[in-house]
Order: structure tokens, then C-alpha cells, then sequence
């Protein structure tokens, strides 16, 4: 059985129409649902949002990652294998996980009413019963803590590191949503199970539906998830995104071949006035790959890396905007000198009028292409909702892209980037410097 539906997954996703129509509405328990009726093919993806992600760790780095995996280890009076045994028996698949901002547990299943009602009874347990034995706990925390070793020998992941706390300071962004080893090893069962008491909520969850089902089923669906968890309260607002005052280069010296580069600044956020013209202002700036500026002049005409890219992460508070490259150890000081004159002469001239019509046309052509499954369409329904975007946000996606001008990317990008107070990181090995920028013209 798996095997034909694994082929049903492969062979038959599912086209999105020219318009989304998401529908709207809250539950008896006063969580939001988000809903998209597709035809065609007789499936249903569920996701259940709740505002855990890991900017709600506390003081307990990786909390809200750890205690989204434990969910499936155990529930009710199932231990893993059992639920796994269900969920195959029906064809469905079920995962959790964790970003920034959202914790999300999501199904997805057939839609026969005798298959579809085992796999959300699977899954309501799942939400509402998880176990944490100390068995699993203590199996999760000691793979957990290999892999936070293990991400001590990657300069990569140093650099990521660093880069957040320099951006972020004490804010809830600035740590990873793994954790670190310190905080990690002072896990308890019982500082798990206070974790998701506290935000494994109805008032703190979100119920998002996209398949094959009409609106009483998905009302039902909805109910039948919300009603197993108690009311609850949503957390706290996070608190505001504070620029840092001083930009200081952080080196740190690391035994690897290559100097890992980042530089950035927290800057755009999901309800951003900027967010399009940033978006589309980076797309040619370094996040269109090889026709990038950055790629262009630090990798095509210098050959200072194999790759220098940028990007915008918007979260529920301003997230990183990133540049970064990986060079070679002596070529470190002349490949950040190239980045920094890029970066400064795109703010100050902005694009020309035939980059952004290249660049329009890349976003626009293959912007429906990102959600012609079902799955992928839930994951933009959950941004959405969770972000509280216009419920036409799909629909108008290319009008806000087509409107942007070469004015707007140049007073967007000097408003929002202050070239004075970009952190910049670096990890690798310190040699001697190969001639810099100015001499190697002469």
C-alpha cells in the first residue's frame, strides 16, 4: 500500500488555480482556521500552528525544537512503533517541527472517511497525549547533544552562531533553535511537559486545512483537533528588534580551509511595508543565484568564491537580512572588501531598469509553481494565518512584484541598511592576506 501511494504523491499533484480562495473562520475553542477546498485528487494535508517556535525557548536554548520531537515518540497508550504501525496502515504520514516563530504538527492523509478519521485520531492523541516517557526523553537528549557537539566542528554553523547573537543580542532571536550543549544538558522531563502545557494550546493554535474535503468537514476536522487541547492563553508579544549600536568585525579563528563570511542586519518583517520592494530589491542584488550582483563580482569576476549569495528571512519581528560567501583563507580581507563596495553601491544607485524586468520576470513566472501541491499550498494558508497577511496574499503576490520601481529598491535599501551598523563574522583560519582589491588593479 505504501508503495502505491507513494507513487500517488509523485504522480498526482494537484495544479492551483489562478486564484486561492482561503476561507477564514475561528472555532468553538477560538482558534483560527484556514481553509482551501482543492478537487482532483482525494487527499488532505492538516497542519496544526502554535506560536512555539523558538523564540519562545526562554531561557532554555532548544526547548521548543526538543519538545516538538518528542511529540510522535509516544502518545496515549502508544509507544513510536504503534503509531507509526497506524499511520502506515492508512497511508498517511505525520511530522512536527519547529521554526523561529511556529511550532507545526501536520498530517497528511487520504481522504476515505474510514482512513481519514484513524489518521486524525492518530494525530489528536499525538497533540493531546503526548507521553514523554523518560525512556524516549533520555534517548532524544542524548542524540540531541551528539549533534550539538558534533555542529562544534563546522565552521558553518559557528558562523551562524555568532552572526545571530551579533544581530540580536539578547533578544529571543538571537540563539539557534537547536540550543547549545549548556542548556540542552539541564533538560527535564518535567521542563518539557511544562513547554507544551503552557503553548500546546487552543488559544495559541491555529488549524490549517487544504484537500479534498468541503468547509462542514473541515469544520468538523477542526473542532474535533481543538476540542482535545485545553483553552490556554497565547504567550506574551515578543519584544521589539533593537538594531545594535556598534559594528565591530568578529573573527573567530577556526582550523578549516576556507573563511566562512556573513554580514548583516535585522531588517524585514511578514507585515513590512518594504517587504516587496526588499524582496525584490535582493533578488538581483544576491538572491537570484548566478545572475546576482554579488555572484558577479566576487565570483565571475574575481573568483574570490564559489558562491556569494543574500537573502531577507522576515519573521513575526524583523529577521536577518544576510550576505554570505566562503573564500579562501588569504583571499578573506580583498572578498569582504569586494561584498562591502557591491553592497554600498547598490544602496546608493540602486538596480538598472533592465535588471528589475529580469528580475520581475523570475519571480512572476515561477511564483505559482511554489504551491501546486497541496502540502505546499497549507505551508503558505499557515504564513498567512500566522502572520495575519490579507487572505488575498497569493492572489496579489505579483501585482505588489510588478509595482516595485528602481526608486523604491534604492530609498527601500538605504532606509533599511545602515551601512554603518552591519555586523560582520567571519570563522576560518587567519594567514597572511593576498593583495587587496586597490593593489591588485595597479
Amino acid at each position: 500500500m505504501t508503495k502505491i501511494l507513494g507513487l500517488l504523491f509523485l504522480l498526482l499533484t494537484q495544479a492551483v488555480n489562478a486564484k486561492v480562495n482561503i476561507e477564514n473562520w475561528q472555532t468553538t475553542q477560538g482558534s483560527q482556521v484556514y481553509f482551501i477546498q482543492t478537487t482532483g485528487l482525494p487527499m488532505v494535508d492538516v497542519q496544526v500552528v502554535f506560536d512555539a517556535g523558538s523564540a519562545r525557548d526562554g531561557r532554555q536554548f532548544g526547548i521548543a525544537g526538543f519538545t516538538a520531537a518528542l511529540l510522535d515518540t509516544g502518545a496515549g497508550t502508544w509507544n513510536a512503533d504503534v503509531i507509526a504501525q497506524r499511520l502506515e496502515s492508512v497511508g498517511a504520514q505525520l511530522g512536527a517541527g519547529v521554526t523561529t516563530d511556529m511550532a507545526t504538527v501536520s498530517l497528511r492523509s487520504l481522504t476515505e472517511p474510514k482512513l481519514l478519521n484513524s489518521a486524525l485520531e492518530t494525530m489528536q492523541t499525538v497533540l493531546s497525549k503526548p507521553r514523554f516517557t523518560a525512556t524516549d526523553f533520555k534517548r532524544d537528549l542524548s542524540r540531541t547533544l551528539a549533534g550539538l557537539k558534533q555542529r562544534e566542528e563546522s565552521p558553518a554553523a559557528q558562523a551562524d552562531i555568532a552572526f545571530n547573537k551579533a544581530l540580536y543580542g539578547e533578544h529571543p532571536y538571537a540563539h539557534d533553535s537547536d540550543g547549545d550543549l549548556k542548556t540542552v544538558s539541564a533538560f527535564t522531563v518535567a521542563k518539557v511537559r511544562d513547554f507544551y502545557q503552557r503553548h500546546y494550546v487552543a488559544a495559541n493554535a491555529m488549524v490549517v486545512m487544504v484537500g479534498n474535503v468541503d468547509k462542514p468537514q473541515a469544520t468538523q476536522i477542526a473542532e474535533k483537533l481543538m476540542a482535545s487541547l485545553p483553552v490556554g492563553q497565547k504567550p506574551a508579544p515578543l519584544a521589539e528588534v533593537v538594531l545594535p549600536k556598534k559594528n565591530p568585525p568578529q573573527h573567530i579563528e577556526f582550523p578549516s580551509s576556507q573563511t566562512h563570511v556573513l554580514v548583516g542586519l535585522p531588517v524585514s518583517f511578514r507585515q513590512d511595508p518594504d517587504y516587496f520592494t526588499l524582496y525584490v530589491g535582493n533578488h538581483i542584488l544576491g538572491g537570484s543565484g548566478l545572475v546576482s550582483k554579488l555572484f558577479d563580482e566576487i565570483r565571475e569576476k574575481r573568483g574570490l568564491a564559489y558562491s556569494a549569495s543574500s537573502h531577507f528571512a522576515a519573521y513575526l519581528k524583523p529577521g536577518p537580512f544576510e550576505i554570505s560567501l566562503q573564500t579562501r583563507n588569504e583571499k578573506t580581507t580583498e572578498a569582504l572588501e569586494v561584498l562591502n563596495k557591491t553592497l554600498a553601491d547598490f544602496i546608493d544607485n540602486g538596480p538598472t531598469e533592465a535588471a528589475l524586468k529580469a528580475a520581475k520576470q523570475n519571480i512572476t513566472g515561477g511564483f505559482a509553481m511554489r504551491f501546486d501541491t497541496n502540502k505546499e499550498l497549507a505551508g503558505y494558508a499557515a504564513m498567512i494565518g500566522f502572520y495575519h497577511l490579507p487572505l488575498d496574499y497569493l492572489d496579489t503576490f505579483t501585482q505588489k512584484i510588478e509595482q516595485v520601481n528602481v526608486a523604491d529598491i534604492k530609498a527601500a535599501f538605504k532606509r533599511r541598511l545602515p551601512v554603518d551598523l552591519l555586523q560582520t563574522i567571519t570563522v576560518g583560519k587567519t594567514v597572511p592576506q593576498a593583495a587587496t582589491v586597490k593593489s591588485s588593479a595597479k
